[in-house]
């Protein structure tokens, strides 16, 4: 790697100077608009209704997407935007966890508004370099790199011909190539894609972090909805930060004493009890994959089952003993001691253009366990390795890759498609070895791989039209909704989560609400009523940590020794205080728990609005495919006969005695559906929306949120 000769081979399209403002309270007070087609730099105010309305982080976001963008603006216009932001939490080093940033724009997916959120440094570094959200817009002609120094108040737009696209070397190239010496390379962060997301509708995007023990730039994932293929329809081929170093108030916050007090409260809960609940420190969030395969709730043969014999091939146990290295503080930012971010130090690839070669794998992460392993029928942990880094490298959502992979496995095991239209390969389940190949056909842009890289919803409309499918039996086994492939839980036995995946704003992402203990093993909300409070106030609790800058997990990942004993366990209300009192001694307000939830609802609101606006946002873009239900097929519903004919007798009063297992599938799915309609209905009163899921003009009101472009556009679907 000549970083020189790289160097040589830049072309500066345009510079800019500014000056570094003094962040306040943890808010730089300005936004960075750069305009890739006419190369046009500016700085905008953060104004007070910004601040006081929309936080920061997914809340500017949506904001400045809204504002730059008509409502049937395409993803691949110029207009499109994506918006980096963080939030005023983002950025401290006293509590764990406040590193996140979230990434908006028009969705290649769902056609509407995406939010992703991510680790890695380039958002606290965005922030420390002086702006609280870079907006980017328009087309470049050529691959373009730019370079925000916050050191010097500088930033370039120059031509980059000759770096890497995949991610883990570009990362390495650029953070060698910006860094003064080996000590400063910790200063620097990237942002990029790669070559999956040149050739698919699923791309994402990485952001780097140096790890200054492994002494590699290691990649953390803004994965849902294609923004990376957004970065590259741009030819935006990487975004570079520089500051002069972390230091202890960056964020100059108001009250430092009463965040280190916090932070070390539950500094001390992760040294004392995580061995004996999550095993975060040891492995990541990967230790879900043998509770979810207990619960049967682990996604398996395109989430037809939630178990299976081989699971044990996959438990975490095998990526403590064999995979991840242990003893090394994984945090992906300072002061974070979940330490969640494992990593996998010296796998040896052995398929595709890196075949041979000894990496760092970041993960997997349960997701990528779930996703590319069991729901494809997998159990080889060296063949999920594999994968993951070829997913991140390529810039490839692995959820949305999983997800849709075991969908195309299904079609092929249903004769839907064969070997002459796959070009050859055997995409059963089971078939590691189809499955990588058809993920480096993606990359090389050829074949097949074009055709699962245009996500679950396309295929369904190709697979129809091409290979005459039964379009009703895609639309029941195709794991989408809105546009987005659904991460990997298995909802069928949880009326909650079924809400929790299909009523979210951008389409089925756990980040939203994760309900499946509480509904299904717990029975904590047996009532619609209960079903619907826990489905409004998770998911706006769940939206502050993306309008501030947190990661969720330190929320109740690893929870208070007493937490059990208090009146609502499942909110953690030790820690959802300390938030509050982190967020206020950050910014010098007084908000008390039920004001975050109020911050959270405007922007909720509006991202809804915002779908309404792009043509969505209503009750049957909130419809599910039936397998997130119930059982599609005789052999699912065979698989747990016993529970589904004593459901049928006690729930639904009808005796399953002497009837067909046809019949008990559809007098089964009759029930469901309905379910799932009432639910509906419960929820959208809950959260002040009319029946057909638009918000009132009344709600918007008491949450002092009925700005009149809301107004006028709710008024006009009424």
């Amino acid at each position: 790697m000549d970083i020189n000769k790289l160097k040589a081979a830049h072309k500066s399209l345009k510079k800019f100077k500014y000056d570094i403002p003094v962040i306040d309270r943890g808010y730089a007070n300005k936004t960075l608009y750069i305009n890739v087609g006419d190369n046009e730099i500016k700085e905008k105010p953060v104004t007070k209704l910004m601040k006081d309305k929309f936080i920061g982080g997914k809340g500017f976001g949506l904001k400045l997407l809204w504002e730059g963008t008509k409502p049937d603006t395409k993803w691949n216009d110029p207009e499109n935007e994506i918006i980096i932001s963080g939030g005023p939490i983002c950025g401290i080093t006293q509590y764990s966890g406040t590193v996140k940033s979230l990434v908006v724009s028009i969705s290649p997916q769902t056609n509407s508004v995406i939010d992703s959120n991510v680790g890695g440094y380039f958002g606290p570094f965005l922030k420390f370099c002086g702006f609280d959200s870079l907006e980017l817009q328009g087309k470049a002609e050529n691959d373009i790199i730019i370079y925000i120094d916050g050191i010097k108040g500088e930033i370039e737009i120059f031509e980059a011909p000759e770096e890497a696209i995949d991610s883990h070397i570009l990362a390495e190239q650029l953070t060698e190539m910006f860094a003064d010496d080996e000590k400063d390379r910790k200063n620097v962060a990237v942002v990029s894609a790669g070559k999956a997301a040149d050739n698919s509708l699923i791309g994402m995007l990485n952001f780097s972090f140096f790890d200054v023990r492994r002494k590699k730039a290691r990649l953390k994932q803004a994965g849902r909805g294609g923004i990376g293929t957004v970065f590259r329809d741009k030819k935006i081929k990487a975004l570079v930060t520089k500051i002069g170093g972390v230091k202890g108030n960056m964020n100059n916050v108001v009250d430092l004493k009463a965040i280190i007090e916090r932070g070390k409260i539950f500094n001390k809960e992760m040294r004392d009890l995580d061995d004996s609940q999550a095993e975060m420190r040891t492995k990541g969030t990967a230790h879900l994959t043998n509770v979810m395969n207990d619960y049967d709730l682990l996604p398996t043969n395109n989430f037809k089952f939630g178990k299976h014999e081989d699971a044990y091939k996959i438990h975490s146990d095998i990526l403590k003993k064999d995979y991840f290295t242990q003893g090394v503080p994984d945090g992906c930012w300072h002061g974070c001691n979940m330490s969640c971010t494992k990593g996998v130090d010296d796998f040896t690839i052995k398929t595709g253009p890196y075949k041979g070669q000894v990496v760092l794998v970041d993960g997997p992460e349960y997701e990528n366990a779930g996703g590319l392993g069991s729901n494809c029928g997998i159990f080889d942990f060296d063949y999920i390795v594999e994968a993951n880094f070829y997913c991140d490298t390529y810039g490839s959502c692995t959820i949305s890759w999983g997800t849709l992979l075991a969908f195309i496995m299904e079609c092929f095991e249903n004769g839907i498609i064969n070997e002459e239209i796959t070009g050859g390969l055997k995409l059963n389940f089971g078939n590691a070895d189809a499955a990588i190949e058809l993920m480096h056909q993606l990359a090389r842009g050829e074949g097949f791989g074009l055709i699962a890289g245009q996500g679950t919803r396309k295929m369904k409309e190709i697979f129809v039209k091409e290979y005459g499918a039964d379009p009703n039996f895609l639309q029941d086994i195709a794991r989408e909704n809105k546009g987005l492939e659904y991460s990997e839980y298995v909802s069928k036995e949880s009326l909650a989560q079924q809400g929790g995946f299909a009523m979210t704003n951008k389409g089925p992402q756990h980040d939203e609400a994760w309900l499946i203990f509480m509904d299904m093993v717990n029975n904590q909300i047996p009532t619609f009523e209960d079903k619907a409070e826990a489905l409004h106030y998770f998911p706006m609790f769940r939206t502050w940590f993306g309008l501030v800058g947190l990661c969720k997990l330190p929320w109740n990942d690893v929870e208070p020794v007493n937490n059990a004993e208090t009146d609502e366990p499942a909110k953690v209300s030790e820690h959802v205080d300390n938030y509050v009192t982190v967020f206020n001694a950050v910014t010098g307000l007084n908000i008390h728990k039920e004001e975050l939830i109020r911050q959270s609802e405007r922007v909720y609101n509006y991202q809804r609005i915002f779908n309404l606006r792009r043509g969505y946002g209503t009750r049957k873009w909130d419809a599910q495919p039936y397998r997130a239900a119930g059982p599609v097929t005789t052999e699912e519903y065979e698989s747990r006969t016993e529970r589904y004919d004593k459901q049928m007798k006690e729930l639904i009063g009808v005796d399953p005695t002497d009837k067909t297992v046809e019949e008990k599938v559809d007098i089964t799915r009759k029930y469901r559906e309905q379910q799932y309609e009432d639910l509906l209905d419960a929820v959208y009163k809950r959260r002040g929306w009319n029946n057909n899921g638009i918000p009132t003009i009344e709600h918007l009101k008491s949450l002092e949120m009925d700005l009149p472009e809301l107004t006028e556009l709710i008024k006009e679907h009424l």
